[in-house]
């Protein structure tokens, strides 16, 4: 069939026919393949189209084995990020390298858009390059050509619609989407450049592919187990994933964030404010419902929830949440896992202390007493780096979706760095404060003076964050990690964390040793830095700016790291006593000697942390009576 005209020709196919449109705009012929079997031989010859897509997505085919997705339920293209996957494409003729143009179109969420990576153009390049997205020609056979497909390590997390557009002399054409080939877009561990880069073969194995848990419960001194099925790879399970994603209606161009991503789970797991997957219920009265202890997984749940378009399950209580949260982490491909902490303190005030009051005549005020202290709380880990923090507090960050305070206006809770946690650096995000006071604040007990103010009457500093346990790394086995939570109970270090938290705390005077701000300290390094298998000598410098002499303690403590920020392991760890004269200098120099072997050395860097004792005194020989707050 041919058509005349006095301008250009554009083509466009119009249900099972085509449609010809004059256009003087046009210098060539465009053509939206819409049906195939709408298209006339001629076309075919003259435009270069896309007859068919293969991705290469069965379960056992290269792309889901080498992701690591093979587990997943059913033969859908599931891929991590930063990967490589293949596919071929079957054109109406054989590709000319010199003439023929081609890329590929990924697009995500409503309002697609390059500029916030959420409409993605993947263009055909000689050689494929780390860190973008970029399609490579790896084999040609007839009128097919294969694609190696690189994406970006930081992409957008989700389900992508996948278009290809040519471009030939005579003209250009796009596929049309079919959802068949849509695309599912996972977090990847495997990869150094992600962010959840998990280096540890037998943690990826447990904290992403393992498909079932243990759950721990009861008192410090009966702790129970329950086994808990996850099955983020059963049916169903990874589209119910997405869906909640989906459902909280946050932009998809903030899904390439791990932080992000987490906190929006922490809050659609829970359902008070946003009709989230499990609603909550301590009343003991189940009715209309199942009670939280039938509940042996997250299976039923998940599906329910997607099954029901967002109908929050009835009921949970925390190990209900937690389990469903562990669930959507790994299947999303966040590292996680369940985590149970035995006498668990709710903090309602921000003090970052259990507070119990008495009047005048020592009986509770009860409206007052809203603090508590739970025989055990479930949450959850997950690991990442975090670029948003001071260096040193990536790796696992504690996340909470029983809804107990709101963060920002919403039921949710963290992502914390534990290691922040455990330092009592409360002031750095997210909801530090809370998950501090959980494992441990001091519990203390107030009474009301004939005034109305309150006077501290007595504190017990061992009162809550016992036995934080989680399942070990490959059995079936209780793991005590309380270490990784807090210092060890009544050392200096678990008193200065305790007080350095108090200090960003609605309460901020609770403890009142004096505290010195006069000295501070340097750390230098001469040269380029450690270099693995080598010496390396770190210089400290303490200036006391008082007109007093001080007495103080200094702990260093030397690590490796990786460049992400996640800490790898402590080399060296000091304290020793320092004296200082009034408006003195005093340098020393420690010698370490990196003795672990790694064996990504390319990726880890050196870095000092230093806790020096808020709780100064002055020299022996001084007669000052104290030390000036």
């Amino acid at each position: 069939m041919f058509f005349h005209s006095p301008f250009p020709v554009v083509f466009q196919s119009e249900g099972r026919g085509v449609k010809c449109i004059s256009n003087e705009e046009e210098a060539f012929l465009s053509f939206s393949v819409y049906n195939l079997s709408s298209i006339s031989p001629l076309l075919s010859l003259i435009l270069l189209i896309v007859r068919s897509i293969d991705l290469m997505k069965t379960k056992t085919g290269l792309n889901r084995l080498e992701h690591h997705t093979d587990r997943y339920y059913g033969d859908d293209l599931i891929i991590r990020r930063g990967n490589t996957f293949m596919m071929w494409l079957d054109l109406s003729r054989p590709y000319c390298p010199n003439t023929d143009r081609l890329h590929l179109e990924l697009k995500t969420g409503s309002l697609p858009t390059v500029a916030k990576g959420t409409h993605v153009i993947i263009p055909l390049v000689e050689e494929l390059e780390d860190d973008r997205w970029e399609a490579k020609i790896v084999k040609r056979d007839g009128n097919r050509i294969k694609l190696s497909v690189n994406s970006q390590p930081t992409a957008m997390i989700g389900r992508y619609q996948l278009t290809v557009a040519t471009h030939s002399p005579k003209g250009k054409a796009t596929s049309t989407h079919d959802p068949g080939n849509d695309i599912r877009m996972l977090f990847n561990p495997w990869c150094e450049d992600d962010t959840v880069y998990m280096d540890d073969e037998d943690e990826k194995n447990e904290y992403v592919l393992n498909d079932v848990g243990r759950l721990y419960y009861g008192t410090e001194n009966q702790i129970g187990a329950r086994t808990w099925n996850y099955g983020q790879f059963d049916e169903g399970i990874l589209d119910s994933c997405l869906y909640v994603l989906e459902k909280s209606v946050t932009p998809p161009s903030g899904w390439g964030d791990p932080v992000n991503v987490v906190r929006v789970i922490s809050a659609m797991i829970n359902s008070p404010d946003d009709c989230g997957v499990v609603e909550g219920n301590w009343s003991g009265k189940y009715v209309g419902g199942t009670s939280p202890t039938a509940w042996s997984g997250s299976v039923d749940i998940l599906k329910k929830y997607h099954k029901d378009g967002g109908i929050p399950v009835r009921y949970g209580q925390c190990w209900v949440f937690s389990g469903v949260t562990t669930t959507v982490l790994r299947c999303l491909g966040i590292p996680s896992r369940s985590v149970s902490n035995f006498n668990s303190a709710h903090d309602t005030d921000v003090s970052l202390t259990t507070d119990v009051y008495f009047n005048e005549n020592l009986e509770s005020i009860d409206h007052l007493n809203t603090d508590s202290i739970w025989n055990f709380h479930v949450w959850n880990d997950c690991w990442m780096a975090r670029p948003d923090l001071p260096p040193g507090h990536g790796g696992w960050q504690a996340v909470d979706s029983t809804p107990q305070e709101t963060s920002q206006g919403t039921f949710r809770c963290g992502p914390a760095s534990i290691t922040a946690i455990r330092n009592g650096q409360v002031f750095l995000k997210h909801d530090s404060p809370f998950i501090f006071a959980e494992v441990n604040s001091d519990k203390i007990y107030w009474q009301r003076n004939l005034d109305g103010t309150f006077t501290q009457i007595h504190s017990e500093k061992n009162a809550v964050g016992h036995c934080i346990s989680t399942k070990a790394v490959g059995s079936d086995e209780r793991n005590d990690i309380t270490h990784l939570y807090k210092h060890p109970e009544g050392t200096e270090e678990e008193r200065i964390a305790v007080e350095t938290a108090s200090r960003y705390g609605s309460k901020p005077d609770t403890y009142s040793s004096p505290i010195a701000e006069d000295i501070s300290i340097e750390v230098t390094m001469d040269g380029e830095g450690p270099r693995m298998g080598g010496d390396a000598e770190l210089n400290i410098v303490m200036r006391n700016a008082s007109s007093l002499p001080r007495t103080i303690n200094l702990h260093s403590q030397v690590a490796v790291m990786y460049y992400t920020g996640v800490l790898k392991a402590t080399v060296k760890k000091d304290e020793m006593p320092v004296e200082l004269l009034a408006n003195e200098g005093e340098p020393m120099s420690i010698l370490y000697y990196t003795s672990v072997t790694f064996n990504q050395c390319y990726s880890l860097h050196a870095q000092v942390f230093l806790i020096h004792s808020p709780v100064l005194s002055p020299s022996p020989n001084s007669e000052d009576p104290g030390v000036d707050p």
